[in-house]
């Protein structure tokens, strides 16, 4: 069956605009049931001005929820998909975190009332993996430790929790035939060797392979292509990805060319340098015979 690629903005929003369905992959991902979810504005707009001076207004919509999990915690859980390698995706990412970090609007009120800042964790989607890690899902938990014995202690504390967060990352570009168990095979929504040869905004994928227990995400993956407006919204999306990397090419062919040029500059203050010795040498040898001359000698 043909699903619509969640690698889009606007096909991930509509996936996850399903409460149901939302809860069902953060309960995946977490390996712990979300028992409720509540969505957290973030849409955002930025004027992107790219090397040459032209403006580009890009509408992000990055996911953020709070969730209550079967513990009774309460998190706030950031997802945010990276289709490419962007020099600035890093700092955004580090700007993002700290904002959330930082706003009084992402708070929780404890058993005896009192207000208390949510812990943090963070989803991250990866188009392109990180180097020399050949895994589709990476976990990164924290642990408590004691330094003396590096026993771990099985506690946690709101201060810490606070202060710190887990961190999942999924190498969409890793899932390519790793199904060895059922996150993965549900993460292969986002496998993109499965996509289309005819039209890259489908993904080809056997239902009767899937979970059965998540095929209401390949239903709302189907429907999200026959929305109106949806392909539409995909095709602006492509484009302004080729833009963002033409100038990305055009900023490292200019960054490349920029120390060649130096390199011909030095080698011209080289030689304008060897001119002037000798030149110096000349107008010192000039004086030093009109001296002679001068004296007779």
């Amino acid at each position: 069956m043909s699903i619509a690629n969640p690698i889009y903005d606007v096909v991930f929003k509509y996936l996850l605009d399903d409460e149901k369905i939302a809860r069902m992959l953060l309960s995946a991902l977490l390996g712990k049931e979300v028992l409720e979810l509540t969505f957290v504005p973030t849409e955002t707009r930025e004027n992107v001005q790219p090397p040459d001076g032209t403006g580009i207004l890009v509408l992000r919509m990055d996911f953020a929820a709070t969730v209550k999990m079967e513990d009774g915690s309460r998190k706030l859980v950031l997802i945010e998909i990276q289709k490419a390698h962007d020099t600035s995706d890093l700092d955004r990412f580090r700007r993002y975190l700290g904002t959330s970090y930082a706003s009084q609007n992402n708070v929780y009120r404890d058993e005896d009332g009192k207000l208390r800042p949510l812990p943090i964790l963070t989803i991250y989607f990866l188009g392109q993996g990180l180097n020399g890690i050949d895994v589709p899902v990476i976990k990164i938990n924290r642990h408590y430790l004691d330094v003396a014995t590096g026993d771990e202690l099985q506690i946690t504390d709101p201060f810490v929790e606070a202060l710190t967060h887990d961190s999942i990352v999924i190498q969409m570009n890793r899932l390519r035939n790793r199904r060895r168990n059922e996150l993965e095979k549900l993460l292969a929504v986002f496998d993109q060797g499965l996509a289309s040869h005819t039209d890259p905004h489908l993904l080809d994928i056997l239902e009767v392979n899937f979970p059965e227990r998540y095929r209401e995400v390949l239903r709302r993956l189907t429907q999200a292509y026959a929305e109106p407006g949806m392909r539409t919204k995909m095709d602006l999306e492509d484009e302004i990805l080729r833009a963002f990397q033409e100038y990305a090419r055009e900023s490292a062919d200019l960054r490349q060319a920029i120390p060649e040029k130096e390199k011909v500059i030095d080698e011209k203050d080289k030689v304008i340098d060897e001119k002037d010795k000798v030149i110096d040498e000349k107008d010192r040898l000039i004086l030093e015979l009109t001296r002679r001359l001068g004296s007779g000698d």
